[in-house]
């Protein structure tokens, strides 16, 4: 079955070679885009969808997410609205109600929580264990994770639980933890934090899933300057993500290699730190993605476009860049070469705006301005 969509106002193609098109045209088949360029060559397919100019985007790729959890943490967000600071130690409220959960309870509340990105224009989703910190339990939220989730990444390292030694909880993690969730998962991160683990201890956990073939992701620099971009460098990891706080040779760092600094402005702003310093991570050549960090303590969102918004509104990224950050870069945090860009070969993931340029996101903010959404050539939307 192949769907033309034509009548495209502007088409965003994050692709070098097309660029940004106007009067354009899609078609969709088997999956993947089978052709793209004016509507008036436009061939001919089983099913023709007119968006009466329409601008047209790649689906959002939201590369950090946390979605297997239970239970509220509002209490804690009104306390830091009141002044109370932002620590890692919060966390373990979440934990306590994961594991009390059950597994229909955690597979409820992802479920919802993809449908709600997706009807917003997300079309692919990672997100992570980390909630549960027990080998049985992290299992079972990698389990639950995957049937619901298009990456899963595990997150043993989040916290130390209370009461455990944490070198003792280090040797857990990279040990027993990791081989039983392995098999689960394509990605190993580690907060590397202050109140989280430091740099011996993220370094031993992230060395041990390279080990054994995982992909690696860290948080870092999240509350303050620290080890965790020159250590996801150092290791060839994928992304390293919040970059909060980011010294100039911590942004050369990045700049110099194949990291992808991916920023969360909506924990930024949840939290009421300063926002990651993008323009400068850009000038200085690094690549920037954008995710939402959707989880119940620090980000409780699934609004890419609300990221999106902000980046350019409150981080001096252009529109372009930040729908670039949020698509494209997204899939290269992942190591996906088949997502964020609407090249002939890659992945039937399309987002159509109810507007007739990109830039009406950053225009009209807060305004949902989805109209419609394919995903892997399927209208979901």
């Amino acid at each position: 079955m192949s769907t033309l969509i034509t009548g495209i106002g502007e088409l965003t193609t994050n692709d070098p070679d097309l660029g940004r098109l106007t009067g354009a045209a899609l078609v969709l088949a088997d999956g993947v885009v089978a052709w793209v360029g004016p509507a008036s060559s436009a061939p001919a397919a089983d099913t023709r969808v007119d968006v009466e100019g329409r601008a047209v985007l790649p689906g959002w790729v939201d590369s950090h997410t946390h979605l297997v959890f239970a239970g509220d943490r509002t209490a804690e967000f009104e306390a830091r609205m009141a002044g109370k600071p932002y620590t890692a130690g919060g966390i373990a409220t979440t934990v306590n109600a994961t594991r009390a959960a059950s597994d229909d309870e955690l597979s409820s509340v992802i479920q919802r929580h993809v449908a709600e990105a997706v009807a917003q224009g997300t079309t692919y989703v990672e997100t992570k264990t980390g909630y549960g910190l027990t080998v049985a339990d992290e299992v079972r939220s990698a389990r639950i994770a995957g049937e619901h989730a298009d990456e899963v990444t595990f997150l043993g390292a989040h916290l130390v639980p209370p009461g455990a030694d944490a070198d003792s909880y280090v040797a857990l993690v990279a040990g027993e933890m990791l081989d039983a969730v392995a098999p689960f998962v394509r990605w190993a991160d580690v907060f590397c934090e202050r109140g989280a683990f430091d740099e011996d201890q993220s370094r031993t956990v992230l060395k041990a899933a390279a080990a054994r073939g995982l992909g690696l992701r860290v948080h870092g620099n999240q509350l303050g300057e620290g080890p965790g971009v020159r250590l996801a460098v150092e290791l060839g990891a994928a992304s390293v993500d919040h970059c909060t706080y980011l010294s100039t040779s911590d942004i050369d760092a990045l700049a110099g290699s194949n990291t992808i600094a991916t920023l969360l402005p909506a924990c930024d702003l949840s939290t009421r730190q300063s926002l990651p310093p993008a323009r400068e991570l850009l000038d200085a050549g690094a690549t920037v993605a954008l995710a939402s960090n959707c989880n119940p303590g620090s980000s409780y969102t699934t609004s890419m476009a609300y990221c999106v918004t902000t980046a350019v509104l409150q981080m001096h990224m252009s529109v372009e860049e930040a729908v670039y950050a949020a698509t494209r870069a997204g899939a290269l945090a992942l190591d996906r070469a088949d997502l964020g860009h609407l090249a002939v070969g890659a992945r039937a993931d399309v987002h159509v705006l109810d507007a007739p340029s990109a830039t009406h996101l950053a225009y009209r903010p807060g305004v949902p301005l989805t109209h419609a959404v394919w995903r892997k050539g399927e209208r979901v939307r």
